[in-house]
C-alpha cells in the first residue's frame, strides 16, 4: 500500500464522517497520517521452522504459483493511542503478492491515530501502480466484521470489501503486471515516519481473523494452481507463520500470530507492548 499526502480539499470528499473528531482542523491532521507506504514484506529472517519474522507484517501468508483468490474477515479492533506519539498507524488486509514479490494487489481497513484523534477507513491499493484508494462509501468503526477478497481472472483483478456489520460494500477492477506467488492475511506497520522506519502501531489487542471469530463463512481461504482450501490446510512447507518485530536492537516482537484454528481457517493477531 502507498500512501502520498492528500489535499484537504480532496480528501474531504472522499474520506467517511469521522466519529471520534468534530471540527474541520482536527479531521484535516488526521489525513497527514496517510504520508505513508505499504508495499511489500520487510524479510528479517526466515527460521527453520518456517516461521518469519518481518519489520512490518504480523500474520500469515501462503506461497506458490499462480494465486488466483485470497478471502478473509477480520473484527476491526479498537485502538488505544500513545499520546506521546503524533502518529500511529495499524493496516489489516487481504490480499495477493507481497510475500517474495514486488507487487501487491490488497484490500482492508486502517486505523489511525493522529495526535491522540483516532479514525478508521476502509481502502484498497494495486500497489505500486497506484496510490491507496480510500473508499468513501464505506464508514468503519472497532466492532466491524469486515470480509475481504482479491480474485485474478482474464488478466485482471478484482477487489471487493465488504463492511458485514452495515451491508456496505466496493468493488474494484483493473490491471497490473503481477507474480501471484503468494496470498496473504495481514496485520501491518506502514512506512515510514522518516527515511525508511515503519509508523508505531496503535494498541489494537488482539484482531481476530477468520470464521471461527465472525459471522462470515468460508474466510481466509486461497486457490493456486495445485491447491485450494484454507491458508493451513495448503502443504506446510508453503505457510508461513509471520512475526513483526523491531529491526534494532534485539528484535523484541510487536505483533504476534497466533496457532491456526483446528480447522486451519481462523487466527488472530495480538499487538505486543513495544
Amino acid at each position: 500500500m502507498n500512501f502520498k499526502r492528500l489535499a484537504v480539499s480532496c480528501a474531504v470528499a472522499v474520506l467517511p464522517a469521522m466519529a471520534q473528531v468534530s471540527n474541520a482542523s482536527a479531521h484535516a491532521a488526521l489525513l497527514k497520517a496517510f504520508q505513508a507506504q505499504h508495499g511489500p514484506m520487510r524479510l528479517l529472517v526466515q527460521h527453520d521452522d518456517g516461521s518469519v519474522e518481518s519489520t512490518n507484517w504480523s500474520g500469515y501468508a501462503v506461497t506458490g504459483s499462480g494465486f488466483k483468490d485470497a478471502t478473509g474477515s477480520w473484527i476491526e479492533p479498537a485502538i488505544t493511542c500513545n499520546k506521546k506519539t503524533d502518529t500511529e498507524l495499524a493496516a489489516f488486509w487481504v490480499g495477493i503478492d507481497g510475500y517474495s514479490s514486488s507487487s501487491v494487489e490488497q484490500t482492508g481497513t486502517l486505523a489511525i491515530c493522529e495526535n491522540g484523534q483516532q479514525e478508521h477507513i476502509a481502502w484498497w491499493e494495486f500497489y505500486p501502480t497506484n496510490d491507496i484508494q480510500e473508499i468513501g462509501k464505506i464508514t468503519v468503526s472497532a466492532g466491524d466484521t469486515i470480509s475481504a477478497s482479491v480474485k485474478y481472472a482474464k488478466g485482471e483483478f478484482t477487489l471487493k470489501i465488504t463492511d458485514e456489520t452495515t451491508g456496505k460494500s466496493f468493488t474494484h477492477k483493473g490491471k497490473q503486471s503481477a507474480a501471484r506467488s503468494s496470498a496473504e492475511w495481514i496485520a501491518e506497520a506502514p512506512c515510514c515516519v522518516s527515511g525508511d522506519t515503519v509508523y508505531p502501531l496503535p494498541k489494537f489487542g488482539t484482531v481476530l481473523f477468520g470464521k471461527d471469530n465472525t459471522s462470515v463463512a468460508g474466510t481466509n481461504d486461497a486457490t493456486n494452481t495445485s491447491h485450494s482450501g484454507a491458508f493451513n490446510t495448503f502443504p506446510s512447507a508453503d505457510v508461513f507463520a509471520i512475526t513483526m518485530v523491531n529491526a534494532s536492537g534485539s528484535h523484541p516482537t510487536e505483533a504476534s500470530p497466533s496457532a491456526p484454528s483446528s480447522d486451519g481457517t481462523s487466527f488472530s493477531v495480538l499487538w505486543v507492548s513495544p
